[in-house]
């Protein structure tokens, strides 16, 4: 099937009584330290297919990013804005695909399962050798990045310490259903009352996150781990999206006490900046959700700065 006669379709996912339902991910293979899986931690081994402005994928060039693995782990982006078709690399040298030279994400899917027919999404995780996806799930991806690939990585950091495993896998939960799943409830809901309880989720975790946040730099202690950065690839596109896009419309993340200097601080982090494409983010949303915002009109950013001072240093765990 060449490239023109892709059948995929961008979608908003399944709806559900006016409630929006994420699509389950559909690789879920992992990349094994002894290589029992098939698939071993090898340099050079594995490509990432990205957007920049997608936070689930984000999510994974932070990781990446984090630990050093820009020479193990090589990537490439994909257009912000996508036509029916779905994710595409447009050229132009940003939007290129230099492993498989593939013009449509849904390529790398129907290579790995030619009977897939379902949305194709970011982040993909691809291994060069065996040229198939292996995995398509941002949080397994995240955890794979930080973990196995340690060993491959030129500063690495421990994201997942072992001492809060549990606590930090039930924060993800909470966090995912309610804050970053949360803001797509209530952006694609079609029905008031879900839309309502929808929004009440999100401003109800992020209150409670703002409170845990009063004595303890980050989520965990005075380092950030995996949860924190889960969270703030939501909280970087609250103000300028969600807020107005997906009617996320009670407070603005800036009128938080805590959060939002605690944005600005992991915003300020080594390496994490660079991660960051307002302008990418904001022409993907606002001009590729036309239920949402048929204008394609792209709202200006709001005037607060990242750059100010977190002051949030003195804080301990």
């Amino acid at each position: 099937m060449v490239a023109s006669e892709t059948p995929f379709t961008i979608g908003r996912g399944e709806q559900r009584d006016g409630a929006f339902v994420r699509q389950q991910s559909r690789f879920r293979e992992w990349v094994t330290a002894d290589g029992a899986s098939a698939y071993a931690p090898e340099p050079g081994r594995y490509h990432l297919y990205v957007a920049r402005a997608c936070p689930w994928a984000h999510r994974t060039l932070i990781t990446r990013a984090l630990m050093g693995l820009e020479r193990a782990v090589t990537v490439s982006y994909l257009d912000p804005i996508r036509d029916q078709r779905g994710w595409a690399f447009t050229g132009a040298g940003a939007y290129e695909d230099p492993v498989n030279a593939f013009q449509f994400l849904s390529q790398a899917y129907l290579a790995s399962d030619p009977a897939f027919s379902a949305r194709v999404t970011v982040p993909v995780l691809w291994d060069r050798e065996l040229g198939r996806i292996v995995n398509n799930e941002s949080a397994d991806i995240m955890r794979m990045l930080s973990t196995v690939f340690a060993s491959l990585a030129d500063h690495p950091v421990d994201l997942y310490p072992r001492a809060h495993a549990g606590e930090i896998d039930a924060l993800n939960d909470l966090i995912y259903d309610r804050v970053n799943n949360g803001v797509y409830r209530a952006g694609f809901s079609t029905d008031q009352h879900v839309y309502e309880r929808a929004v009440g989720d999100v401003f109800g975790m992020l209150d409670a996150l703002d409170e845990r946040l009063a004595k303890r730099r980050f989520l965990f202690g005075p380092e950030p781990v995996e949860t924190d950065w889960r969270l703030f690839t939501t909280l970087i596109r609250f103000d300028p999206v969600y807020h107005i896009h997906f009617k996320c419309s009670l407070r603005k993340l800036s009128e938080y006490t805590r959060l939002w200097p605690y944005l600005r601080d992991l915003y300020q982090w080594p390496s994490v900046r660079e991660t960051v494409s307002f302008d990418e983010i904001r022409a993907h949303y606002y001009r590729t959700h036309g239920a949402v915002n048929p204008t394609g009109i792209v709202a200006v950013m709001p005037s607060e700065s990242l750059e100010q001072a977190p002051g949030r240093e003195q804080l301990g765990g």
